[in-house]
């Protein structure tokens, strides 16, 4: 029983509270506080629904040294509960009702006998009066803060509790009053700390708009998109003061939103003679390193030799000192840069192929140099077979000779200082060092783009010969770790093969690609494999229909039903994206027409007989009819329209005219119709039966032609 004093007021309009939550520690990685705002949401209320307590709203925000969730709505306790449970019998053996009586938590006394028409049971009567909000609250915060699944987390001193950064205090109020709460040591109450530098003194605090304005008032901005917000418009002002333009970053804008407290924009300078080194080498030294936003002149769309540095503290000198930190600071990286630019443009990107050997791509697909080597014999047999022909009619020596430099030199980039230090500019630095070198543009450019796309929102490439290098390094990604059997598994997908089925769908269909994925992948996992047979074919087996689920979420993404390209899969064989999506297109505007409603309406009609009676005989219906059984007017008038339209749904399928096919299909809708309104299916005649059986069977069939209409909902 709980000493809670039960209010005389009825639980449901009992008023609600305010929950506040802040767990104050030292300075979280910026990369983890948006997962860790979702998670303390997601597990207090996880807590507060298997309480039984609804809320009205809840949010979670976070500074670099603090985690906060406002509840809103809560009562004030959970609601009592009436529960009764019906037992055994009452002469039911000592074990099953000790059992239940243990179950419920009541004595063999405390239990009711209760007449009934099978005889006497036992019932347990179970009145619980609901435990007070802050005693629920303050059990879920402690699970909540000792189970807390950070990507990392430390020990420190000697307790036992884990957190990112060590934990210094909680704070823990309910409808303004301490929720009672102790972690490690660590006792909840209402006090908080301001910014380190500029307020850190404790305040104590009584609800959460005075937590909220004492922050501000200590210097403490606690939303992330109010400090985001703060830190662009700053930046926007100082550079528009210079007549200078801010170069959009929102990532760089996220996480120096989560670097500071209190931001306070500087606006700094370098050496202009910096600026003939590449623009994404300045901004990949500014933001990488120092998480500068850059600047640029807004006439030319040029980089200007200037810079934004967010600052955490107001500083007295109106931040001279800090601006000229960072001017030296980036004047030395910008240094670096220029030795690693002009050390590299030394050495051709031919000339480091063999450091790639000394580099494993993976420990059972071998080493760099081997991958380009598969990558190379790839993107040559596309280009010879596939995009030469497709893309510019003819696969000329040249075009064959780009791709496979491109293909041998795409990789050459990772063993070059610049990438060394950047990691993020792989590909586009290639780019300016086969430029630099005098390649061949379409070269140059396939180096960079070989990577892409990279996701859905990444231009896909369409010049023939980068079509052919993406296509290629993507293909051996997928293939090597398919047959080393490293496939994707749940939401685990460390090798990114998700982000590389879609990429080849991509580069397939927006390049208009008409190439057969099943022989494609099974040449090149025969090089890869070794000729293992077993392995080889569980490759061709499993790629196809990874590339189908992943056509799937994409076509579903773009508003294109997935039971319409279920169907069009479930007849097998189809391995041609461009072909097999024209006939999903056609198939999704045919079933949302009347004529297609219909049809399929009297295929799943005769579907639906089919599988009954199939059953019940223990044999498939017969593959064809027999005219000479043919007795009603509307059977041989189906018969007829049957033959009429499969061949020329068949035919138009063959030119891969997919509309027509579905118009030679629609005019079967009125003869089907016919045949069930005036025809009986389960004739008492044998032959007959089996006859109309068999012209069902052959509705399926000639639906079948261009799709399974059994996949098809609706």
């Amino acid at each position: 029983m709980s000493d809670r004093p039960m209010s005389d007021q009825p639980m449901s309009d009992r008023p609600g509270g305010e929950l506040l939550l802040e767990l104050y520690s030292e300075e979280i990685p910026a990369r983890m506080q948006r997962r860790a705002c979702d998670d303390l949401k997601r597990l207090m209320a996880a807590e507060l629904k298997d309480a039984g307590l609804a809320f009205a709203g809840m949010d979670a925000y976070a500074t670099p040294r603090r985690l906060t969730l406002v509840v809103t709505g809560l009562p004030a306790a959970q609601p009592d509960v009436h529960e009764e449970r019906r037992g055994p019998r009452a002469d039911a053996p000592d074990k099953a009702i000790a059992g239940f009586l243990a179950s419920a938590g009541i004595t063999r006394e405390q239990a009711e006998e209760r007449d009934e028409k099978k005889g006497r049971f036992l019932y347990a009567v179970i009145d619980r009066p609901g435990r007070p909000t802050p005693e629920v609250v303050g059990e879920a915060v402690a699970r909540i803060v000792r189970g807390f699944p950070w990507p990392k987390s430390m020990r420190w001193g000697t307790g036992s509790l884990r957190w990112v950064r060590p934990l210094h205090s909680i704070l823990c109020l309910f409808g303004g009053r301490v929720v009672a709460c102790t972690v490690d040591g660590i006792e909840a109450g209402d006090t908080t700390h301001g910014h380190p530098f500029l307020a850190p003194e404790p305040i104590r605090v009584g609800g959460v708009q005075d937590y909220v304005d004492r922050l501000a008032q200590a210097r403490v901005i606690l939303d992330p998109a109010d400090r985001r917000a703060a830190i662009a418009d700053a930046a926007r002002e100082l550079a528009e003061a210079r007549g200078l333009a801010l170069v959009d970053d929102a990532g760089l804008l996220d996480e120096v939103a989560g670097l500071v407290e209190w931001p306070v924009a500087l606006l700094g300078d370098f050496d202009p003679a910096f600026l003939d080194l590449p623009g994404e080498v300045l901004t990949a030294s500014m933001r990488t390193h120092q998480k500068y936003f850059a600047l640029q002149d807004p006439k030319t769309g040029r980089l200007a030799p200037h810079f934004i540095v967010v600052a955490n503290k107001v500083a007295a000198d109106g931040g001279a000192a800090i601006k000229a930190g960072n001017e030296r600071v980036l004047a030395a990286r910008l240094s670096d840069a220029r030795f690693f630019w002009d050390q590299d443009r030394k050495t051709p990107l031919g000339d480091r192929l063999p450091a790639l050997k000394a580099i494993t791509f993976h420990e059972k697909l071998g080493t760099l140099a081997e991958r380009v080597e598969r990558m190379t014999a790839l993107a040559e047999r596309l280009a010879v077979e596939v995009v030469g022909p497709q893309m510019l009619g003819d696969a000329s020596d040249g075009f064959v000779d780009q791709v496979r430099q491109a293909a041998r030199l795409a990789k050459a980039d990772l063993v070059t200082e610049m990438v060394g230090e950047f990691p993020e500019l792989q590909g586009l630095m290639g780019r300016y060092y086969a430029a630099a070198e005098g390649l061949p543009a379409p070269v140059a450019h396939a180096i960079e783009q070989h990577y892409a796309p990279k996701g859905p929102d990444d231009r896909c490439p369409t010049d023939p010969v980068a079509v052919c290098v993406a296509l290629a390094e993507k293909l051996d990604t997928l293939v090597g770790f398919f047959g080393i059997d490293e496939k994707p598994t749940g939401s685990k997908d460390p090798f990114a093969l998700r982000r590389a089925a879609l990429g080849v769908i991509r580069l397939i269909v927006e390049n208009g690609l008409r190439l057969s994925l099943v022989r494609l992948v099974g040449a090149h996992a025969e090089r890869l494999l070794d000729g293992d047979r077993a392995a080889v074919a569980a490759v061709e087996a499993d790629i196809p229909a990874f590339f189908a689920d992943r056509l799937t979420v994409q076509q579903r993404a773009q508003g294109v039903r997935h039971d319409l390209i279920n169907a069009v899969f479930a007849l097998g064989g189809e391995d041609d994206l461009v072909r097999l999506l024209a006939r999903v297109d056609a198939l999704q505007r045919f079933v949302e027409t009347d004529d297609g409603a219909n049809l399929l309406a009297g295929y799943k009609r005769a579907a639906n007989i089919l599988k009954i009676e199939e059953k019940k005989d223990r044999q498939p219906a017969p593959d064809e009819a027999d005219l000479t059984l043919l007795k009603e007017p509307a059977e041989k008038h189906l018969y007829d329209q049957l033959a009429g339209a499969t061949a020329a749904a068949e035919a138009a399928v063959g030119r891969e005219d997919y509309a027509d096919a579905m118009g030679a299909l629609a005019r079967l809708r009125a003869p089907i119709d016919a045949f069930f309104d005036q025809v009986t299916v389960n004739a008492d005649d044998p032959a007959v039966r089996a006859n109309r059986l068999a012209l069902l069977a052959r509705i399926r069939r000639a639906a079948h032609t261009v799709a399974d209409f059994s996949r098809i909902e609706g």
